[in-house]
C-alpha cells in the first residue's frame, strides 16, 4: 500500500526534486492534487490519486482511500504527504478552506507531514485566515534587508542530538543547500511543543546572495560594501537560527525544513532525508543518496513533437540569455540569472517538458491522452508565443544594461522600468506567482504530467 504521497499543485521544479528523490530512494509513492485532497483522498472517501513515475499504485483498498481493510475507514498512521516547495499562499488558496481542513485533519488523527521551503511554510500559522494550515505554532518571520530573502546554495546545519529519531543518532553535522528560503518565527509560547532539529551555523563553499557568488569575492570586498553602502552581504543574521523544526499536531506529526534535503547529488542531506523518510512513514529507502540531474540530457521516451519543438525553443532562449550575461547553468539542474532575470519562471517550464519527454507516452486511450490531443495545438501556439517574447524580453534586459549606463539618456529609466515590468508580467505574471503565457504552460504540463503519472 502507498504510504508516501506528494502534492503536486504548484510544485513545478521542487515537486520535481521531490519526485525524482523519492524514485531514488526507492520510496513508493504517489502523487495528489489539491482538489482530490478537498474531495476526501486523505481521509478514505474516493479519490483518484496513483503512482507516480517509479512508485507503486495503492492497493487492497479499490481506489477507495488510504485504508487497506477494505472498510474504506480512515487509516493515516504512517502515511505521509508531501508538500514540495512553492508559493505557499497560492498554494493554501489552491486547496481552499475543505483542502486546508482535510490536511489538518489528516494530521490531527495520525498522519505525517513533510514540508520543504514553501511547503513548509504552508504549514505555519498566519495572522491572515485561509494562507496556511495552521498546523505548527510558529509563522514565518520578515526580512530586514532587502537581501536577505535572496539567498541560495550550500549551508551547514547543526542537528540536534535528541529528535525523536528523525535525526541521526547523535546528532553532528549536515551540509545541506537552501534555494531563497524563508524563516521561521518562533512563537511567544516556549511550552508550544516544536523542537528545532537543526539549526544553522555556516555557509558552505557554494553560497550565493541574489547573483553573487561569495566565495568568488575577497572578505575584504565584502567588508568594503558593508561599510561602504550600508548592505548586510553576508548572512551572519542566519547563525544560530532555526532551520529544520518538528513537532506534534493531534496524534500526528510534522517536520518542516527550510533546506531543501532532496537537493540532487546531496549526500549528508539525502542521507537525512532517507532516515526521515523512515521515521516517518515506516519507508524502507533502498538508497540514501539522490544523483546529479543533467536536466534535459535525458534521452527522449515520448518523442511528442510538440514537446520537442518546445524544448529546442527554450533552449535557444536559454543560450541567448547566456551569450548576453543573463542567465547561466548554476548547476546541472539549476538555471542561475541575472538579479530582476525571471529565472526560475524559465527552469521551471524547461524542466517539465524535459520531463514529460522523459516520461513514457500517455497510455492509449487514457485521460492524459485524451488531454494532449485536446491541448497540444493551444500549447503550441503559447509556447512559440513565450519563446518570443522571452527573447524580446531578454534582448530589452541587456540594452537596459547599457542605457542605464549611458549619460544623457534623459527618461530612459523611466521608460525601460515600465516596458520590462510590462513584459515580465505578460509572461510571468505577478511575483510570486506564476502566471501570464508562462503560467498557462506551466498549468498544462502539471496536468499533462498528473495524468501521465496516474495512468
Amino acid at each position: 500500500m502507498t504510504r508516501v504521497f506528494v502534492l503536486w499543485d504548484d510544485s513545478h521544479l521542487w515537486g520535481l526534486l521531490v519526485l525524482r528523490a523519492l524514485r531514488a530512494l526507492g520510496v513508493p509513492h504517489g502523487i495528489l492534487r489539491a482538489n482530490q485532497i478537498a474531495e476526501g483522498a486523505l481521509s478514505g472517501k474516493p479519490r483518484a490519486f496513483g503512482p507516480a513515475q517509479g512508485g507503486s499504485a495503492p492497493s487492497g483498498d479499490g481506489g477507495s482511500g488510504l485504508s487497506g481493510d477494505g472498510t474504506g475507514a480512515s487509516s493515516p498512521l504512517h502515511s505521509l504527504l508531501i508538500v514540495p516547495g512553492g508559493w505557499a499562499r497560492g498554494r493554501a488558496l489552491r486547496l481552499g478552506e475543505a483542502g486546508r481542513a482535510a490536511i489538518r485533519d489528516f494530521v490531527a488523527v495520525g498522519g505525517s507531514y513533510l514540508g520543504f521551503c514553501g511547503g513548509a511554510g504552508l504549514a505555519l500559522t498566519s495572522p491572515r485566515p485561509g494562507e496556511s494550515l495552521g498546523i505548527c505554532p510558529w509563522g514565518r518571520m520578515g526580512f530586514a534587508g532587502r537581501l536577505q530573502h535572496f539567498l541560495s546554495g550550500d549551508v551547514r546545519l547543526a542537528l540536534a542530538p535528541q529528535s525523536g529519531g528523525l535525526n541521526p543518532p547523535g546528532g553532528g553535522e549536515a551540509l545541506a543547500q537552501v534555494w531563497w528560503p524563508a524563516q521561521f518565527a518562533p512563537s511567544k509560547d516556549e511550552n508550544d511543543g516544536v523542537e528545532v532539529l537543526a539549526r544553522y551555523y555556516g555557509l558552505g563553499p557554494d553560497f550565493w546572495v541574489a547573483d553573487l557568488a561569495l566565495s568568488r569575492i575577497p572578505e575584504e570586498a565584502l567588508s568594503d560594501w558593508e561599510n561602504l553602502y550600508g548592505l548586510q552581504v553576508r548572512p551572519h543574521f542566519l547563525s544560530g537560527r532555526p532551520a529544520v523544526i518538528s513537532g506534534r499536531f493531534g496524534a500526528g506529526r510534522y517536520l518542516l525544513s527550510y533546506p531543501h534535503l532532496e537537493t540532487p547529488d546531496s549526500p549528508q542531506a539525502n542521507a537525512w532525508l532517507a532516515h526521515i523518510l523512515a521515521g516517518l512513514s515506516g519507508a524502507d529507502c533502498a538508497q540514501t543518496r539522490v544523483p546529479p540531474w543533467n536536466v534535459g540530457a535525458e534521452a527522449p521516451r515520448w518523442a511528442d513533437a510538440v514537446l520537442l519543438e518546445a524544448k529546442a525553443a527554450l533552449r535557444e532562449v536559454i543560450a541567448l540569455g547566456q551569450e548576453h550575461l543573463l542567465l547561466f547553468w548554476r548547476t546541472p539542474w539549476l538555471i542561475g540569472w541575472r538579479r530582476g532575470i525571471p529565472g526560475p519562471g524559465i527552469n521551471s517550464l524547461y524542466a517539465l517538458v524535459c520531463e514529460a519527454l522523459a516520461s513514457p507516452p500517455p497510455a492509449a486511450g487514457s485521460p492524459a491522452e485524451a488531454f494532449w490531443l485536446a491541448h497540444a495545438e493551444e500549447f503550441r501556439r503559447l509556447a512559440a508565443l513565450f519563446c518570443k517574447g522571452l527573447s524580446g524580453l531578454l534582448l530589452a534586459e541587456r540594452l537596459d544594461m547599457t542605457v542605464r549606463q549611458t549619460p544623457g539618456v534623459d527618461g530612459a529609466d523611466d521608460v525601460f522600468s515600465k516596458n520590462l515590468r510590462d513584459m515580465r508580467l505578460a509572461l510571468f505574471g505577478p511575483p510570486p506567482s506564476s502566471g501570464g503565457v508562462g503560467g498557462q504552460l506551466l498549468g498544462m504540463l502539471e496536468e499533462l504530467l498528473a495524468g501521465m503519472w496516474v495512468g
